[in-house]
Order: structure tokens, then C-alpha cells, then sequence
């Protein structure tokens, strides 16, 4: 066994063949006790192909016929051992194996039947064992070229056929021409003689074919290629010799079969002869540049050589017109099949670009220059074509839960629908992901084109039937019809039919609604502010502003809540409400909130060294989910606590029950990690949202601010103050703080109070103040004491 292999229990007897895999993940073979590698294999093949590469120029360089003998003896030999390792160790098909075995003995009796001293009987003997080669060849060439000819069959033989062809108008003229003037008193000899140099052609042809097409050529591909060459030029240099055109000595005539044979060892041995006849993976790049040179050295030499010379008598007349004829007719055929390849190519990329490959609809450039066709021809009939944006609603979900190919079936189920229930002369496409476009041309006015949405609307309350099973989808469908006053060209009348579409689904999805001005204005508003939001940061243009947080039972201030304005360069002010969702949208509220939660951090250490507040108060933040999904969120504010040198205990980070809903798993994770660095986190708005109780309990809640809806009619409204008692009374049982927003009454703060609701903050208290302005404002606040005005007289 050799030293790199494995050890292995209860292995096979060693006289079985078995492939078990290393570690490395290397085949290993046991024959006869002795592991052989596909490595050694590969190897061993090497080495034999080197050893005929040398003992073929020793054979030429050698003039001893002893040692011709015997190189070729043992060529045969190693041919046939060779043979017997592959059919053990590859388990090839016994056709391959009779195929060298045909062709090995072939060659070897051929060679001992082509003897000057035996006659004319034998001299046939060893001609049609020389065609039993050629067709032996050919029948195996055939075998693998038709696995692995590749994309452009009918293109690769037309080249091929142009190769070979050539080639036997060179071999005529230079060589057959006077081989058979030469042998005409054996008439035997000369038929199966011109039949195996055809047969040569064919063999080329098909050697041409295999190397010309698109599949990867292996190793063992390019080691029989050899093979079947160095055979091909030992016949060319007998006929040569024969035909008198030189007085060749037997060395130089038997080299090459001596490389044929050791090639046929080296590609019996080489692991990939597994492969051989299997579909060999295409090239990345076809080899066209080569292919050509090639092609068209194969046309122009035997031309030239046409030319050059004259014909001796009519049979050579007559072969030399037969055969430039049937080239010519190949070389015509190529140049049309070139140029009608050329025509569908260049119809296929145009339609490639222009149709989306899932369901075979027009894509965004194409359906541009449909309803570009339709604006330009409206005004002879009066025509308002319309334009539907049909979005797939929370197509996302499928993809997710279903999978890609779910998702993928839908579109096409979809791409199907619209198809069937659209009148015909409506043109569908599909311009990204899950939208889709509907471009009706003959449309009179709104009245039809709110039909038209409403007959696509209805047809997606029929479930799509994939191979998971039935699915209900809804969608958003945005509606714009042409108007001279607005739209001015095709991408004006799609973009405003998106703009509608994404105003349906603002308005709940499964919808349709229609383009106005209004919509342009209000995109281009949110355009605008979204644009200057990128640089807001940098022009510190935001800042933040702080409401006080008072204990209701003490009348002091205990904490504030931090809230972010922003002014812009031009003087106008932004609402949160309008920048907030916007930023949360595009991923901006992250780099913000960071600023957002170091700022405030900074602030209240300020007024906590300046004793404006106590030196336990603490500093409430809004926290947004995309802030939440942010890995690095954690680290950003335990850098800002260190930063302020504020305790954690006194930072409250603010969340909406919206945000354990929609990414529980990932919010708990973050919330568990900032907890541990000891932050307190605090349900914003509690009662608005989901209110579902089993929030309180996963996750690491410490305070619920009660919200302002509820608040407003605590004072007046006598279910309005039995939800908050039962709000507070559970906070009580479960140990959290609570929090009052947006008091704006006496009425309303006595009642909290008598509630014993811990804390409060509102307009009444305090509105939200800059940072400069905190220390009268809690010095103003504090003054008033216990708020004995809230007390009943």
C-alpha cells in the first residue's frame, strides 16, 4: 500500500475492486493489494506519452532494424497492457476497448502484410486492415463528436467538411496522384488504397469537427488527437514513399504509428478516458480567432496548390474539378449558414434585450417605445392611451416564505392572468422585479381606463394556481392616461402611472388610483427633502429639543425626552412626521440616530454637572427598527455612554410595539444586549399599536408610555380613564414605570394623579425646549412644587 494512503476498516478483499474517498477527497483504487490514485493514474500516463515522444525520435535518429523491432513490439504490448489497466481501473465501455484492440491489430498486420517480399494477395490483406483502421476511427470519432459537438453543429461540419476536403486535394495532387501511377499493376491494392486515404479524409474531417467544436477538450481528448494524427501522417508518409516522391528510410516511415501507439497507452491510462464519450462542459469563449486561421488555411493552401500546378491526364482532371466543385459548394453553404447564424444571433440579442427572460413580456425599453408609438398616433383617432402600473402587493413575503421559485411561478402566473383578461389589443410588460405594465392604445378617456383597472383589479380575486398549491395575491395599480397639458412623452405617462400606483399603496394596497398634478408635486416634494437630508447632518442643520419628564406625586423634573427638528439653510422647517419616515426609509436615520443619542447623552451630562437637573436624571431617546437591525448599534451606544460619562440606567431608549411585531427575533436580540449593558428600554405609544400583553413578557420591557389619545380624555371620558387605570394597575403588578404623554389639562394631570400614574409629560408641563433654554425651563417647573394646583378644592 503506498504511504499516503488511508487507513481503512473492513476493506473489500484486495483482489475487488473498490473507490473509497480520503480526507482530501482524493479517489483511491485497490487492485491486487496496491493503491493506485487517479494522481498516479495522470502520472503514468504522462510518463508513458514522454516515453513514446522519445522513443520515436529514437526510432528516427536509430537505423538498427533490431531496435525498430522491438520499440514497435513493445509499443503493441504496452498498447494492450494498457488497455487491460483501463478496463480494470476505469471500467471502460468494451466497445472503446475492442475499438483499440480493432485498430492496434490492425495496424501491426497491415505493417507485416505491406512487405515487398510477400505478394499481391497479401499487399490487399494489408491495405483493407489499413481501411479497417480508418473506419475503426471514424466509427469511434463519430461516437464523441456527437456528444460533444456542441451549440452550432451544421457550422462545425461545414468547417470541418471545408478541412478535410482541402486536405484530400493537397494529398491528391501531391501525393495520391502518383501513388496510384505508381502501383497500377496491382489494381487491388490502388482500390483499397484510394478507399482508406477517403476514409483519411472522413477521419480528419471528424478529428476537425471534434476540435473545432464548443466543448472543453481534456487531456485525454488532445492525447487522442495525437494519437489519431501520428497515425494518419505514418499513412501519408507511405504513400509518399510509395508513389516515388522520395526515398523514405523504414524509420521515418514507422514513427509515427510508434507515437500512435504510445499515445493510444497514454490516453487508455489517463483518468478522464471516463469522460470521453460524456458531454464535455462548453468553453467560456468560443476559439473563433483560431478557428478562423485555421478555416481558412485549410481553403486557401490547396487553392494555391491548384493553381500551381497542371493536371497530367483526365482522370487527374477530372478528380482535380470534382473536388474543387465540392468544395466550393461547402464553402458556399458555410458563408450562407454564417450569415443566416449572424441574422438570428443579432434577432435573438435584440429580442434578449428588449424581453424580460422570465415570462417572455416585453421589458421597460420595449413597452417605452410602445406607448412612445401610441402618444404619436393618438391625435388622428382622438385617442387617450392609457398606462396601468400594476405592483404585486408584499410580493416579498412570497419569496420568503414560499421560496424564489414560488415567487418566480407567481410572476409568471401573473404575466398569464393579465394576458387572458385584457382585451387584445392591450400590450403587457413586465419592467422589474413584481411590477408589470399595461398600455392600452385605444382608450377615449378616463371612464375606460378606470374599466380597464377595474377589470385587472377583479381578476386578482381568482387564486393563481402554482405547483405549491393556490395562492391569492392583490395588487396596486396606478392609472395615467395621456394628456397633451402634462404629458409630454412615454416615460412621463409611465412615471406617472407609477406615481399613482405607489399612492395606492399608500392608501392600503388592492386598489387603483389615478394620476393627478397634486401626486407630481407632492414626489417631488418628498424628492427634495430626501435629497437635502443627506446633507442635513453635515450642514448641522438638525438639532434636537428636549421636553421635561415630571414625577406627578414630587412636581420635580426626573428625566426628558429628546426630539429631533430640522431647519433648513432656506429658513423653512421640516416635520418630523415628513424627514422621520423618509430617513427611516432610505437608511439615513441611522448615521442620524447615532448623532441623535450622543447629542442628548452630551446634553444631559452638561445639565447634570451645572446641577439644572439631579444627578439621577435621565434622557429618553427614540430608537427606529432600521436602527435596531443595525449590527452595530449596540457598540454605537455604549460608545456614547462612555462618551458623556452617563451611567446606562440612566438612558431610556424608546421603541414601538410595531418593531417587535415586525422583526421579533432580531429586536429581541438587539434589546437583550443593550439591557445587559444595563439601558433601559420603554414601549412608546403603548395602546396605539398591536397591544399584545405576551410583548410585555419576551421582551426586556421597563416602562410604557401611555398615549396621548388616551390621555386626552382621561379627565372627561369614563372609558377613556378605565383603559388607563387598567394600564397603570398592570404596570403596578408587573413592576414597570409608566409615563403619560401629551398632558395638556390640570383636569388631566389631577386625574393621572389620583390614579397614581407615576410620571407625565405634555404641553401643560412644558412645551419642547432647545438645549439653552432647559435650565429656566426646570428651574420654572421645579418652583411650582408639589402642583398643589392639581389638587381638588
Amino acid at each position: 500500500m503506498s504511504a499516503d494512503a488511508p487507513e481503512v476498516s473492513n476493506l473489500r478483499p484486495p483482489s475487488e475492486y473498490r473507490i473509497t474517498r480520503c480526507e482530501l477527497g482524493i479517489y483511491y483504487r485497490w487492485v491486487g493489494g496496491v493503491c493506485v490514485t487517479e494522481r498516479t493514474l495522470e502520472r503514468t500516463a504522462w510518463t508513458v506519452f514522454l516515453a513514446g515522444t522519445v522513443a520515436t525520435v529514437a526510432h528516427l535518429t536509430l537505423t538498427v532494424a533490431t531496435f525498430g523491432t522491438a520499440t514497435y513490439a513493445f509499443a503493441i504490448v504496452l498498447v494492450a497492457i494498457s488497455a487491460l489497466v483501463s478496463a480494470r481501473l476505469h471500467q471502460l465501455d468494451r466497445r472503446i476497448l475492442l475499438g483499440f484492440a480493432v485498430i492496434t491489430t490492425s495496424i501491426l498486420g497491415g505493417q507485416v502484410l505491406s512487405r515487398d517480399s510477400l505478394g499481391a494477395g497479401a499487399h490487399i490483406a494489408g491495405e483493407v486492415l489499413f481501411l479497417l483502421v480508418q473506419v475503426t476511427l471514424i466509427v469511434g470519432l463519430l461516437v464523441v463528436v456527437r456528444r460533444r459537438i456542441g451549440r452550432e453543429p451544421i457550422g462545425i461540419l461545414a468547417d470541418a467538411s471545408i478541412l478535410s476536403l482541402g486536405t484530400w486535394v493537397v494529398l491528391w495532387i501531391g501525393v495520391l496522384r502518383a501513388l496510384f501511377s505508381s502501383i497500377s499493376d496491382e489494381p487491388g491494392v490502388v482500390v483499397v488504397r484510394g478507399l482508406t486515404f477517403a476514409l483519411a479524409a472522413v477521419v480528419l474531417f471528424l478529428l476537425a469537427t471534434l476540435l473545432l467544436g464548443d466543448s472543453e477538450n481534456t487531456t485525454v481528448v488532445w492525447l487522442a488527437t495525437v494519437a489519431v494524427s501520428a497515425s494518419l501522417v505514418g499513412d501519408v508518409l507511405w504513400a509518399v514513399d510509395d508513389a516515388g516522391r522520395a526515398d523514405l528510410p523504414i524509420s521515418l516511415l514507422n514513427a509515427p504509428y510508434v507515437m500512435a501507439l504510445f499515445g493510444a497507452a497514454a490516453t487508455l491510462l489517463h483518468p478522464e478516458i471516463r469522460f470521453l464519450t460524456a458531454q464535455g462542459a462548453y468553453r467560456a469563449t468560443r476559439p473563433l480567432a483560431g478557428r478562423l486561421v485555421v478555416i481558412t488555411s485549410g481553403l486557401v493552401v490547396p487553392i494555391a496548390v491548384f493553381a500551381l500546378t497542371d493536371a497530367r491526364d483526365t482522370p487527374d482532371r477530372v478528380v482535380r474539378t470534382v473536388s474543387v466543385l465540392v468544395l466550393s459548394v461547402v464553402v458556399l453553404v458555410r458563408v450562407v449558414l454564417a450569415v443566416r447564424a449572424n441574422a438570428t444571433l443579432q434577432q435573438q440579442l435584440v429580442t434578449s434585450a428588449q424581453t424580460d427572460a422570465l415570462t417572455g413580456l416585453p421589458n421597460r425599453s420595449l413597452m417605452l417605445q410602445h406607448v412612445d408609438t401610441a402618444l404619436r398616433t393618438a391625435w388622428r383617432d382622438g385617442r387617450q392611451p392609457t398606462v396601468l402600473f400594476i405592483d404585486v402587493d408584499r410580493f416579498k413575503n412570497i419569496n420568503d416564505s414560499l421560496g424564489h421559485a414560488a415567487g418566480d411561478d407567481v410572476l409568471v402566473a401573473v404575466a398569464q392572468r393579465l394576458r387572458v383578461v385584457l382585451p387584445t389589443q392591450c400590450v403587457v410588460g413586465r419592467i422589474a422585479g413584481d411590477e408589470f405594465v399595461v398600455l392600452d392604445p385605444r382608450t377615449s378617456g378616463l371612464s375606460d381606463a378606470m374599466v380597464l383597472a377595474d377589470r385587472v383589479l377583479e381578476s386578482f380575486h381568482e387564486p393563481l394556481a402554482l405547483r405549491q398549491g393556490d395562492v391569492f395575491v392583490s395588487a396596486s395599480i396606478g392609472v395615467s392616461t395621456y394628456r397633451p397639458s402634462v404629458t409630454n412623452s412615454a416615460d412621463d405617462l409611465l412615471r406617472h402611472a407609477d406615481t399613482a400606483m405607489y399612492r395606492a399603496k399608500e392608501s392600503g394596497r388592492n386598489c387603483v388610483a389615478i394620476f393627478d398634478e397634486s401626486m407630481l408635486a407632492s414626489v417631488t416634494q418628498r424628492l427634495a427633502v430626501e435629497t437635502a437630508l443627506y446633507r442635513a447632518l453635515e450642514r448641522r442643520e438638525l438639532r434636537l429639543v428636549h421636553q421635561p419628564i415630571i414625577d406627578i406625586g414630587l412636581g420635580e423634573v426626573v428625566g426628558f425626552e429628546a426630539l429631533m427638528r430640522w431647519d433648513r439653510e432656506d429658513g423653512s422647517t421640516v416635520s418630523p412626521a415628513e424627514f422621520i419616515p423618509i430617513a427611516e426609509e432610505t437608511g439615513i436615520i441611522v448615521p442620524i440616530g447615532s448623532w441623535a443619542l450622543l447629542e442628548a447623552l452630551t446634553h444631559l451630562s452638561e445639565w447634570i454637572a451645572s446641577g439644572i437637573c439631579p444627578r439621577d436624571a435621565t434622557m429618553a431617546v427614540n430608537v427606529s427598527p432600521r436602527q435596531l437591525s443595525d449590527p452595530n448599534f449596540v457598540n454605537v451606544v455604549s460608545e456614547a455612554l462612555t462618551r458623556a460619562h452617563i451611567p446606562a440606567r440612566q438612558l431610556w431608549l424608546e421603541v414601538t410595539e410595531g418593531v417587535m411585531i415586525a422583526q421579533p427575533d432580531q429586536a429581541l436580540a438587539a434589546l437583550d444586549k443593550l439591557c445587559e449593558l444595563g439601558v433601559r428600554v420603554a414601549i412608546d405609544d403603548f395602546g396605539t399599536g398591536y397591544s399584545s400583553l405576551s410583548l410585555l413578557q419576551k421582551f426586556p420591557i421597563q416602562r410604557l408610555k401611555i398615549d396621548r389619545t388616551f390621555i386626552n380624555g382621561v379627565a372627561d371620558d369614563d372609558d377613556a380613564r378605565s383603559l388607563v387605570r387598567t394600564i397603570i394597575a398592570m404596570c403596578e403588578s408587573m413592576g414597570l414605570d409608566m409615563v403619560a404623554e401629551g398632558v395638556e389639562s390640570v383636569r388631566q394631570l389631577q386625574t393621572l394623579g389620583e390614579m397614581r400614574c407615576a410620571k407625565a409629560q405634555g404641553y401643560l408641563i412644558s412645551h419642547p425646549v432647545p438645549p439653552e433654554s432647559i435650565a429656566s425651563t426646570v428651574a420654572a417647573i421645579n418652583d411650582l412644587g408639589p402642583w398643589p394646583r392639581t389638587r381638588r378644592p
